[in-house]
């Protein structure tokens, strides 16, 4: 084990009260990125660079914040050439998150020429990734976001208009994702998760899969 990152979710599993960890004690980190030393019944081969997100991990089975690391192998994905561990680790599980999300939407079909791509809850980790992944596509993206001080910044990852949750969004100028949607101008989604305004972004849109 090389490296892990730290999150929201691991300094909730480090609380009594935190009520995510299912395991007492447990060592946190739910992502780690190191190198296979014992490959057991798995397809790695030894020396392999390795990344582990999601599952139980740091939840309910020891996490990353430890020097050595026992996973089920379904569990480990190959570090993929054009990053370190390091850099892996960096991205965390939002960006592997964010990643999984836009290759799911192009495995249903969508392409740049489909049209504007809606991300939602774009100020997070998984939604602001999506924004810069998306951009750098070559997608048009419109960003939708509560947070009105944050349109600037979403426009520097590559976000083409900023819209916010609901008509109170004033300080955001454009239309709210309501109107956009009434317009059916957008042929792609991207939940970064579910809350305040997610039911409203479900009226009227074409559904990929």
């Amino acid at each position: 084990m090389n490296w892990s990152s730290t999150k929201y979710k691991d300094g909730l599993a480090s609380r009594r009260d935190g009520k995510v960890a299912r395991l007492d004690p447990i060592i946190p980190g739910i992502d780690l990125a190191g190198t296979v030393i014992e490959p057991g019944s798995s397809k790695f081969a030894a020396g392999t660079p390795v990344v582990v997100h999601r599952y139980d991990l740091g939840v309910a089975h020891h996490g990353g914040y430890s020097e050595y690391a026992r996973v089920p192998a379904e569990w480990v994905v190959p570090l993929p050439e054009q990053l370190t561990q390091q850099q892996a680790m960096a991205l965390r599980t939002a960006g592997f998150t964010a990643a999984l999300s836009v290759i799911a939407l192009e495995d249903h079909g969508l392409r740049p020429e489909s049209g504007p791509v809606l991300v939602t809850g774009s100020t997070g980790g998984v939604g602001s990734t999506a924004v810069f992944i998306l951009a750098n596509r070559g997608y048009e993206i419109t960003a939708v976001t509560g947070k009105p001080d944050a349109a600037e910044w979403l426009r520097s990852l590559g976000a083409t208009e900023v819209i916010g949750r609901t008509r109170r969004a004033r300080r955001v100028p454009a239309p709210s994702a309501r109107e956009v949607f009434r317009r059916n101008r957008l042929r792609g989604r991207r939940d970064a998760c579910c809350g305040p305004g997610v039911h409203a972004i479900s009226i009227g849109r074409r559904c990929l899969g």
